[in-house]
């Protein structure tokens, strides 16, 4: 079925100039939390050896990160929606920033796993403002085409934060990427208080303090096609973090690949995820967003089954892992903008709160997906396993919740008009 053409949002009214502005800057503000995770993953192999402690201990500072990214969602979401955008964003870049000059002289495992979680609670404040923003500003399919254009700026930094966690490890210790995630912490919180403007009126803002933040959350719980939606995206999200988590241990130890050979490889599949969220655009033209994940999940679960099979039985070497494992991360890519867009329209008048609860799942899934593959071991096998059990576990929530086949598909609700 085609989906009918969507109303005209707000943000589409703005001038061509000052929306591509506002779109990059947001595009910048959902890959910090990618960097912050990305950034330091040719560097797992050098922490295990330099703070002496296990493959798996090392991997929960990635748990870590993780945690406060789903932790601070909960906290600045309904914050966001009470008093604005803008503070929460910049306060929560302020703490990412200090995190991260403190992981410099981090003296131990333990510590750098402390700040780890302070970086992700920092980050988490960059990733639900910038969601609840594009709820502000879009609606519908609007809402679907910047979710897959946002993926296209998030895509650049599991393509280039692998690499220049690489070059740093080549003229520094582990401890240079976190002086260049503190320069990119500066940078993105610059351009955010020079570009942003604030997207939530004053009359628009919810003041029901705890009590009401309460209540939004449970009228969110009571909504089971909301609830499914963020399962699957939170699913397929573990789906991905089991790559990310399992991929330098694979490819450097298994295969024995070099710090830049491993970035390289991470960037193939990064190009996978980031095509694929690029066509996204063109398939709305055709078909509708629930039409798309559910062939997207299908098609994933398919490929993780097959890259189970092939790493169990040890057949096609690399290649055998790579192939089946950068289609799954390509349907990953067409998943992925479809369900937030579709979670998100129908609950804008809590948005902030919609996509904290959104982020939480996410990122909560797959803190618990990252040590699963340390526990599991560190091998493709491992790995193949976590990866596969998320898609099919977004599979079946997809068809046995969500029930796509089932949900309307009308035009949505304008979104709210931007405040300067």
């Amino acid at each position: 079925m085609t989906p009918p053409d969507d109303d005209i949002s707000p943000g589409e009214l703005l001038p061509l100039g000052r929306r591509f502005g506002i779109v990059l800057v947001l595009g910048f503000l959902t890959a910090l939390g990618p960097l912050t995770i990305d950034m330091y993953l040719p560097s797992l192999p050098t922490i295990t050896t330099d703070l002496h402690a296990g493959a798996a201990a090392v991997q929960l500072t990635l748990t870590g990160t993780l945690v406060g990214l789903a932790f601070g969602q909960l906290l600045v979401g309904p914050l966001a929606d009470a008093v604005g955008r803008r503070r929460p964003l910049l306060g929560g870049i302020a703490v990412h920033v200090l995190a991260s000059v403190l992981c410099v002289v981090a003296p131990n495992l333990a510590v750098l796993g402390s700040l780890r979680v302070l970086q992700g609670l920092g980050a988490a404040a960059a990733t639900v403002v910038a969601m609840a923003m594009v709820r502000d500003l879009f609606d519908g399919l609007a809402a679907a085409r910047l979710f897959s254009r946002l993926m296209l700026v998030v895509g650049v930094a599991p393509i280039l934060a692998p690499t220049v966690g690489g070059l740093v490890l080549n003229w520094t210790s582990w401890r240079g990427v976190f002086v260049v995630l503190t320069a990119v912490g500066v940078a993105i919180m610059a351009a955010s208080a020079l570009v942003l403007p604030e997207t939530l009126p004053v009359a628009h803002r919810r003041n029901g303090g705890v009590l009401g933040t309460v209540r939004d959350y449970g009228r969110l719980f009571t909504d089971r096609v909301y609830v499914g939606l963020i399962l699957v995206a939170g699913l397929a999200m573990a789906a991905l973090f089991a790559y990310v988590s399992g991929a330098s241990f694979v490819f450097q130890d298994s295969f024995g690949m070099s710090e830049q050979q491993f970035a390289l490889i991470f960037a193939g599949g990064a190009v996978g995820l980031i095509g694929a969220t690029q066509f996204n655009v063109r398939l709305l033209r055709r078909w509708t967003p629930q039409q798309i994940m559910g062939g997207a999940l299908l098609a994933g679960l398919a490929s993780g089954l097959v890259l189970l099979v092939l790493a169990a039985t040890g057949t096609g070497g690399l290649v055998g892992i790579l192939i089946p494992l950068w289609v799954v991360l390509t349907m990953v890519g067409l998943a992925m903008p479809n369900a937030p867009a579709l979670a998100l329209s129908r609950h804008g008048e809590a948005a902030g709160t919609a996509a904290a609860l959104l982020g939480a799942v996410q990122f909560g899934v797959g803190a618990l997906a990252a040590p699963l593959v340390g526990v599991l071991g560190v091998g493709a096998v491992a790995m193949a396993v976590v990866v596969f059990g998320g898609m099919l576990a977004a599979t079946l929530v997809c068809f046995l919740v969500v029930r796509p086949h089932r949900l309307p598909v009308e035009r949505l609700e304008p979104a709210l008009a931007v405040a300067h």
